[in-house]
């Protein structure tokens, strides 16, 4: 069956080993990959995943215009392999812009990291980025970390309240290390995804599945979070899960390729 990897942090080669370390300390973990996209397509021809979506996140608003660039280039030579993901920060004054560059680029999408780039998901300045992404672009979005109250599911239910409209993707199953939360408050969003990225290592078979299916097949994206966890080991969490093989197709590639509109890898 075909594998789609929906959570993939790639940088250019000349900071990926600091990248990588830097995400490594913020979450006090091993990361496992190297962090570039040599190495991802290595990692994903040994595991058999056919395709994925590629971001990085921009800790500082000047950032954004090279990070978008460097992305757009990656997945337009990637001959369809990839699809790719722009990023914006809240503080920039030029937001509008910024939204209007990564279409222009050809990007499917923005990628939020609340908890890296220090904002509250719900915030006012927050409120311009998903008005202009609002039927045009999804908004994939770090979700959850009990350390911080950034993106918070409290605060992701507000801004799925106020722009139904707007497509959603919580990472993480909506809100990591406080997957209970979660479930508890999102999962009667129909705006509102999720990917399986950076949480099936810490739920039993049984819960997983059981999360699964509050939100429906639907509504669940498999991901990764490359560097961050051994690809096969992913692959084999989610093999162990109970799940129908429509289930397991909705969620490895068709939910992806319908919500980016496009078909994504082979």
């Amino acid at each position: 069956m075909k594998r789609i990897d929906c959570h993939c942090h790639i940088y250019p080669e000349a900071i990926a080993a600091r990248a990588v370390a830097g995400t490594g300390k913020f979450y006090d973990l091993p990361l496992v990959y190297g962090g570039t996209l040599s190495d991802l397509i290595s990692v994903h021809d040994g595991v058999k995943i056919s395709g994925g979506v590629i971001f990085s996140v921009a800790t500082t608003p000047r950032q954004a215009e090279s990070i978008n660039r460097f992305i757009a280039e990656t997945a337009a030579e990637s001959g369809g392999r990839f699809i790719g993901l722009g990023t914006v920060h809240p503080d920039s004054e030029t937001i509008e812009e910024d939204i209007e560059n990564i279409i222009a680029l050809g990007l499917r999408g923005v990628k939020l990291h609340p908890d890296i780039q220090k904002f509250r998901v719900d915030a006012p300045k927050c409120l311009k980025i998903y008005e202009l992404c609002e039927g045009r672009l999804p908004v994939l979005l770090h979700a959850g970390d009990h350390r911080y109250d950034f993106s918070n599911p409290r605060r992701l239910s507000s801004v799925l309240s106020v722009f139904p409209s707007l497509t959603v993707i919580g990472a993480h199953f909506g809100g990591w290390s406080v997957w209970e939360e979660a479930v508890a408050l999102l999962t009667s969003y129909k705006n509102f995804y999720v990917d399986t990225s950076s949480s099936l290592y810490a739920l039993s078979p049984e819960r997983a599945t059981e999360i699964i299916r509050a939100y429906g097949k639907e509504r669940v994206l498999f991901a990764t979070d490359y560097p961050m966890w051994r690809m096969d080991e992913e692959l084999a969490r989610f093999d162990s899960l109970a799940l129908t093989e429509e289930e397991k197709a909705c969620i490895l590639y068709k939910n992806a390729e319908r919500l980016f509109g496009c078909r994504i890898g082979d």
